[in-house]
């Protein structure tokens, strides 16, 4: 039986070191990738994560090697991620509370997601969410997403998240107890020594009338912090670790696997071909 992961990308911008990392470990070790969006739009990948001689402003280096920004184009220039799955096609989002037929409505939502689980949880060994700064706009309060990972929690299933797509994880609940699903466990993220104070650039954003608008553009310093997300949704018995002064940050807390930034990507894929080979359940803390 084929062992696939189900990656899910942002339409606002990925960070290629992010995808490529652990997407290249894990077809190494015969993993395949299904790509889904928001809106089934083709991924970019963020212009500075193609540019060698980029230099990132909060760590003062340059963080994109050759081999990277090689196989981002690469990847960015191939049919690869030409045709991803829509997420707002396969779930409808859970009716407003004010809506008619409330309760019935709610039942079925719950009936339809179980089958939507059934077609993209099931079949798939994880889910790997790349980061970048694209995921604070369609991904971080996306609540189909939420109903997504909330999936791979329900079958104790891995899941793999990088740098701002963490936040993904602190903000998927349960609508009933609407604690946050990593309450009580050990993750990393990008921490506050590391966040742009100006300039947090967004890739090819789509239109309303779903045409590229084929720019790019800078919107000042990140929607949030996502550190003080992290801590407060881990509290009170969890951590987060923001493993500052240090190059790598990966924090594996069974189910959930995160990586810090750039830097982690591919001992994220590596693992996550542990995790899903060797039974880890622990690893960085």
């Amino acid at each position: 039986m084929a062992k696939k992961i189900l990656v899910v990308l942002s339409e606002w911008g990925y960070w290629g070191e992010e995808l490529v990392g652990p997407y290249d470990v894990l077809a190494n070790a015969g993993y395949t990738c299904d790509f889904m969006t928001a809106k089934g739009r083709k991924p970019p990948a963020l212009p500075p994560s193609m540019d060698e001689t980029y230099v990132d402003p909060p760590l003062g280096v340059c963080v994109t090697s050759e081999h990277f920004a090689r196989r981002t184009k690469e990847i960015n220039d191939s049919a690869l991620l030409s045709t991803p799955i829509s997420l707002e096609a396969e779930l409808a989002f859970m009716p407003y509370f004010n809506s008619q037929n409330f309760g019935h409505e709610l039942l079925k939502f719950h009936e339809l997601r179980e089958e939507f689980w059934k077609k993209f949880v099931d079949p798939y060994e994880a889910l790997l969410l790349p980061g970048g700064s694209g995921p604070m706009v369609d991904m971080v309060n996306n609540e189909r997403l939420h109903n997504l990972i909330l999936g791979y929690v329900n079958r104790n299933k891995l899941i793999a998240a990088e740098c701002y797509c963490v936040t993904c994880l602190a903000f998927a609940r349960d609508w009933t107890d609407r604690k946050s699903i990593i309450s009580g466990k050990h993750v990393t993220g990008h921490a506050r020594e590391y966040d742009y104070k100006d300039g947090t650039g967004f890739a090819q954003m789509y239109g309303y009338d779903d045409q590229p608008m084929d720019t790019s553009a800078n919107f000042g310093p990140p929607f949030y912090p996502l550190e003080y997300i992290l801590r407060d949704a881990t509290a009170p018995d969890g951590m987060f670790h923001g493993g500052v002064g240090h190059s790598i940050s990966t924090i594996l807390d069974f189910p959930f696997l995160t990586g810090r930034s750039t830097q982690d990507s591919t001992l994220v894929g590596e693992v996550m071909v542990k995790c899903l080979e060797e039974g880890l359940t622990r690893y960085g803390w």
